[in-house]
């Protein structure tokens, strides 16, 4: 089975078969499922769907995108999202410099280390954004020592993510590496541990090869698996049994909701 560890089912891209889709994925080798809010209406529309599905668990957070409305009342009410027992992490949140109407960087560095606070306080893992903006994210990560996490879509160098597994960090890689231009995650991928990688998706983003340019679901993340364990030589049943056991661990998730 296969863990997604990182997916956007709040989408609308997914309104029109949401259910369907979601209820297919034990015949497509799908196991769990983790749906991550970017802001706080999408934080709890994710833990709506989690709570509808035993193999699907939910992060909240809100997006750099969207830092701008964090302010004490929409913390507060992430804590309280935080509080159910299908929430498991604090994301995504993080840095993205890319998009010039974003917020200023300080903003979203503000933004950034309020929500790693709040992930120490209830001792959960963050999933980190980093999007043209790897420097300020491994400082602010350096700033909480005791907080663990994700970077997801890891885009960074090897040294950095060298560091990042010293700190108890994981990996997160998903179609972006069939790409390509994929060689700088594909040298990370190489570098560092099989038990500090996982797989994900970012549907409705970011669909592998050979199906890029179309709607990315779960059960394309087989072909993320393929890559990894290509250049890891090793089975794709090796690659998905052990980055399913590193989701598990990661988020702290038993096997009672596993689709069986």
């Amino acid at each position: 089975m296969i863990f997604d560890t990182h997916a956007h089912y709040t989408d609308g891209r997914f309104d029109s078969d949401r259910d369907a889709l979601l209820s297919s994925m034990r015949g497509k080798g799908v196991g769990l499922i983790m749906t991550l809010g970017d802001n706080l209406k999408e934080s709890r529309a994710a833990l709506e769907i989690a709570r509808r599905y035993p193999f699907v668990y939910a992060g909240v957070g809100v997006h750099p995108s969207d830092i701008a409305e964090l302010d004490d009342e929409k913390l507060d009410a992430l804590r309280s999202l935080a509080a159910d027992e299908k929430v498991k992490c604090i994301g995504e949140i993080g840095l993205d410099y890319y998009w010039n109407d974003n917020a200023p960087r300080e903003v979203q560095m503000n933004g950034l280390r309020r929500q790693m606070a709040l992930a120490r306080s209830l001792s959960l893992p963050v999933v980190i954004h980093d999007r043209e903006a790897h420097a300020d994210s491994m400082s602010i990560v350096r700033e909480f020592p005791d907080v663990r996490g994700e970077f997801h879509c890891y885009s960074g160098a090897a040294e950095d993510a060298k560091e990042l597994v010293k700190r108890g960090w994981y990996l997160g890689f998903g179609g972006a590496t069939t790409y390509k231009n994929a060689r700088r995650a594909l040298e990370v991928i190489a570098a560092v541990p099989l038990e500090r990688i996982l797989v994900e998706t970012d549907c409705p983003y970011l669909a592998p090869e050979p199906f890029r340019g179309r709607r990315n679901d779960s059960s394309l993340v087989s072909e993320v698996v393929k890559k990894i364990a290509e250049v890891r030589g090793l089975s794709a049943d090796e690659v998905e049994r052990a980055t399913y056991e590193n989701g598990k661990r990661f988020f702290n998730i038993d096997d009672r909701g596993r689709l069986k």
